[in-house]
């Protein structure tokens, strides 16, 4: 008589164990494709120097397209990117268009200035040392990048190193340039990151 009475007591347990479970992840799914959905954010202002101690400021550059990016030297994975920067800088640079390199190195310019003439970079290296701009946007690991559109909204964040030099990124950024050209054309569809 005590084991059916047991078992409906585990069953109704268990019962309720799966919904309670079943609520939370479809809360949980509903929250993630309302983040998904939510439309391009305005990207917060910043003025730091670059290593000549010139400000820049990053609203100053509405009107490009900005690739944005936080970084550090002793980020293998940022060191593992910066070719490619160089070589996507070199390819737009003469675009409606501007890369920003944020260094979130603590010892500021006496650790990235050498690092940029060993790599050879010649886009814009800023400095942040008390990671002011990557406070700004939230970041939590080295390099994140954001590409940002001519109106300053924040049109893709990207988490880790990406080859930004190939065909597809440079053609995606390209559109992005030629869609707030009057006579450009419409910008290409871009895959979530």
């Amino acid at each position: 008589m005590v084991a059916p009475l047991e078992a409906g007591v585990a069953g109704g347990r268990g019962l309720r164990i799966l919904l309670v479970t079943g609520a939370l992840g479809l809360a949980v799914a509903g929250g993630l494709l309302a983040l998904a959905r939510r439309g391009p954010t305005l990207a917060p202002d910043f003025v730091v120097p670059d290593l000549a101690g010139r400000t820049v400021r990053l609203s100053g550059l509405r009107g490009k397209v900005v690739v944005l990016n936080l970084w550090a030297t002793w980020c293998a994975p940022c060191i593992e990117e910066m070719p490619s920067m160089e070589r996507l800088y070199a390819e737009l640079r003469e675009a409606d268009f501007a890369l920003l390199a944020v260094s979130q190195d603590e010892d500021g310019k006496r650790v990235v200035a050498p690092f940029v003439e060993r790599m050879h970079l010649s886009f814009p290296v800023l400095l942040d040392p008390e990671r002011q701009v990557g406070d700004r946007y939230g970041v939590t690991g080295y390099p994140e990048t954001f590409v940002i559109d001519r109106n300053g909204y924040v049109v893709e964040h990207v988490i880790g190193p990406r080859d930004w030099a190939a065909p597809g990124e440079i053609a995606a950024l390209q559109a992005l340039i030629a869609a707030g050209d009057p006579g450009g054309a419409p910008p290409a569809p871009r895959a979530p990151s």
